[in-house]
């Protein structure tokens, strides 16, 4: 990874070479103290390690004071318009405040925030989003887009050094991959600030999921970026899930049950698919980095066995073949190929837990 200088988010490391951390936002209205809480609880049980909430007016503060003093992970505050509502946030607990050039209300608010941040030993976060861009900085017709989106970041990062704020770090997102790419890349060039990186209103699960994949894969496989969102129109636990299939792919982190399956085709008798999916949401809160591995047929059956730590090898019979570390284990009825392989999954879950 690009060496990044190290900053802290509550008791989260970021940047310095510290592991990429996975962070996602609630989607409950934060004055729902107990439904927020709840929601932050499920997050981090499936792997979120940074927690963003919304605080959208003063009358929120209270609500968040309450959701930070129950979260079991550190929790950035989300302000827009309002600097009074942002340090109010600090003052509440924040470990963190996203704030966004394009509407704090201009650099002397944002450095009313940096100072108090700096006061209380809390980090800040100089969110830049295309849609929302440091109006002055949005005139300027010779710049591209990934150069306004740096421009509005590098602004606002001379202030937070002028307010001696060091504790900070930068998200430079537009819906567009591309554009989310070369602005990464820029910045990336011309600073050491820590990275904070996604493709913003990427979509549903699936075009959202696919985006997100493009833009953080590429910024993460050419080392830049210290946390990731992938921002979905679904629920947070999606958003985290895509999260970690995208950093265990580029085999930076290992967390949870990798499940891989064939795609099937006219040898394949059963559902591979639904097999599939029935083991991983039987194994969904394993945190111990296991594979399973879902086979249609033995063309392709027996040589991903070998990889994986469980395998089921189905075929045109109403048996299936399950495998353990690669090697022959027993034959089980097909009906039962997804609690057959689940079970081996969390027995060996239970093991490394240990």
């Amino acid at each position: 990874m690009k060496k990044t200088r190290r900053i802290m988010v509550g008791n989260v490391p970021v940047g310095g070479g510290a592991p990429v951390a996975v962070q996602s936002m609630t989607k409950t209205q934060t004055e729902d103290v107990r439904a927020t809480a709840a929601q932050i609880r499920r997050m981090a049980e499936v792997g979120c390690e940074i927690a963003r909430v919304a605080v959208p007016g003063a009358g929120a503060l209270g609500a968040f004071a309450v959701i930070m003093a129950a979260s079991p992970i550190p929790v950035v505050a989300d302000v827009h318009f309002s600097a009074d509502i942002a340090i109010g946030a600090l003052e509440a607990g924040a470990d963190c405040v996203r704030v966004n050039p394009g509407n704090i209300g201009g650099r002397g608010e944002f450095r009313r925030v940096a100072a108090a941040a700096r006061n209380l030993g809390r980090s800040v976060r100089i969110g830049v989003n295309s849609g929302s861009l440091y109006p002055p900085v949005k005139k300027n017709s010779r710049l591209s887009a990934p150069e306004k989106l740096v421009e509005s970041a590098l602004i606002f990062m001379e202030s937070a050094e002028k307010t001696k704020l060091t504790e900070y770090k930068v998200s430079l997102k537009s819906s567009d991959p591309l554009e989310t790419i070369e602005a990464n890349r820029l910045m990336a060039s011309r600073s050491d600030v820590p990275l904070h990186i996604g493709v913003t209103e990427a979509g549903d699960r699936f075009a959202g999921a696919v985006r997100s994949a493009v833009g953080i894969g590429v910024l993460l496989s050419e080392g830049i970026g210290d946390t990731v969102r992938v921002s979905l129109s679904a629920p947070p636990e999606a958003e985290i899930r895509a999260a970690w299939e995208i950093l265990r792919s580029l085999g930076l982190r290992r967390r949870g049950v990798e499940v891989v399956s064939c795609p099937g085709c006219s040898r394949t008798r059963a559902e591979v698919g639904k097999i599939a999916a029935e083991v991983a949401r039987a194994t969904s809160r394993v945190t111990a980095p296991l594979k399973a591995a879902v086979m249609g047929c033995e063309v392709n059956g027996h040589g991903e066995s070998e990889g994986a730590d469980a395998a089921i090898i189905l075929g045109r019979g109403k048996t299936a073949a399950l495998y353990i570390g690669g090697e022959y284990a027993a034959r089980v009825p097909a009906a039962d190929a997804a609690s057959a392989l689940a079970a081996k999954i969390l027995k060996l879950s239970s093991f490394i837990d240990k």
